[in-house]
């Protein structure tokens, strides 16, 4: 029967590409192990540079298509940190700015045939929200001192629910890394996962596998679209969460 099995067609396993795997031998991994993730991080950090750095060193009156392509990702993220947190918040662009964009990029290189989707993996979605958040609450402690509290105080609730709402306030903000990470990663992972059984299903199904590959097609371009949003969705997020930083009790 096991053998019947494994000769139907039907061997899907679509969690398998989400696997950390080394990149020469098969012989364990330790910390300074040579994965899949690191190479496309790398890749995703040297995507970042060449737009950011070297796409954007000629500063061109007339642009080139690199530099026009930078020069969309910062006007559009200039402008969510100005809308959010005021004049103040633009001195943080650089950091959001190369957030935004690295996300994009590992979003996006993940769609690629035989690539590999860092932002699907917890330890990097888990230490870029950890980063935000203590980014935030250091500087909100160091700008406001004691003041930064009033986060948790909302002035403009009737006075005997504020306590009770502190509570929440209190549990939401430190809840925030956790939600902040795995709404990322689980957006990633689903999409990757739906495409892959749909693969499965076209490698198996013969002449009528023209169905699922519309499927994929369609999912595919779903997911491109769902990079860009994710991508964005993390960065005004954290724009959000640096407002509490730079703006506590303005509830």
């Amino acid at each position: 029967m096991a053998a019947e099995h494994a000769d139907s067609g039907f061997n899907i396993f679509p969690m398998d590409q989400f696997v950390i795997r080394p990149l020469f031998g098969n012989h364990g991994m330790t910390w300074y192990t040579p994965t899949n993730q690191a190479l496309w991080m790398g890749i995703a950090i040297v995507a970042v540079v060449l737009l950011l750095v070297i796409g954007t060193r000629g500063r061109a009156l007339v642009p080139s298509r690199t530099q026009s392509i930078a020069e969309v990702f910062y006007g559009f993220t200039y402008k969510m940190i100005e809308d959010i947190n005021g004049k103040a918040g633009l001195k943080y662009f650089p950091v959001i700015m190369t957030l935004f964009t690295f996300v994009v990029f590992a979003n996006i290189l993940g769609l690629l045939p035989y690539s590999f989707t860092v932002t699907s993996q917890a330890a990097v979605t888990v230490f870029l929200a950890l980063a935000v958040f203590l980014s935030v609450t250091i500087i909100g402690l160091v700008k406001n001192g004691p003041g930064f509290l009033k986060v948790f105080w909302i002035s403009s609730a009737p006075l005997p629910l504020r306590p009770i709402l502190a509570i929440i306030e209190v549990i939401s903000y430190f809840v925030r890394p956790v939600s902040h990470s795995i709404r990322l990663m689980g957006n990633m992972m689903a999409g990757h996962a739906v495409i892959m059984v749909f693969a499965g299903f076209a490698g198996a199904l013969g002449i009528f596998a023209v169905f699922p590959v519309v499927a994929i097609m369609a999912v595919y371009g779903l997911e491109v679209i769902v990079a860009f949003i994710q991508a964005y969705v993390f960065a005004i997020l954290t724009v959000i969460y640096m407002n509490d930083a730079l703006h506590p009790g303005g509830h």
